[in-house]
């Protein structure tokens, strides 16, 4: 019988250990909510808020994030950004419409918006469409 390599053996150890990991490994799911939970901003649109604390950004006083829950068929008109913030579609999609260009935004897709920026939506789809907002709050 050959001689094995302790590296080799040891290297194959670890490829197996961590292959069940691996295997079984799901992406997370986003939050579900029922149908009351949160505030009604118009009808079919919800928001959901998360959490607030105090930012160490520069220029930041609070970063806060909530959730805006979009029913099929439901719009969110469009206004004016009050603050700078970051948007995460993590469920569904929505037609975005920003400062006049349009949009899709697809589950995992991100961006950003200004204060003053023009900014409105609808669900279009089938499924509902949750929207996470972090907004990045000035002192």
């Amino acid at each position: 019988m050959e001689k094995l390599d302790r590296r080799f053996l040891l290297g194959l150890g670890a490829t197996a250990a961590a292959t069940p990991a691996l295997a079984w490994t799901t992406p997370a799911a986003s939050q579900t909510y029922g149908p009351d939970e949160g505030e009604e901003l118009v009808p079919g649109v919800r928001q959901v808020d998360l959490d607030k604390r105090e930012a160490i950004i520069p220029g930041y006083q609070t970063v806060s994030m909530r959730d805006i829950v979009v029913e099929p068929g439901a719009e969110i008109p469009s206004s004016a950004m009050e603050n700078d913030m970051v948007c995460h579609m993590a469920e569904g999609e929505l037609q975005v419409v920003q400062n006049g260009k349009e949009f899709t935004a697809r589950t995992g897709d991100v961006w950003t918006c200004a204060t003053g920026t023009e900014e409105g939506g609808k669900n279009t789809s089938d499924s509902v469409a949750i929207m996470r907002v972090t907004d990045l709050l000035r002192a």
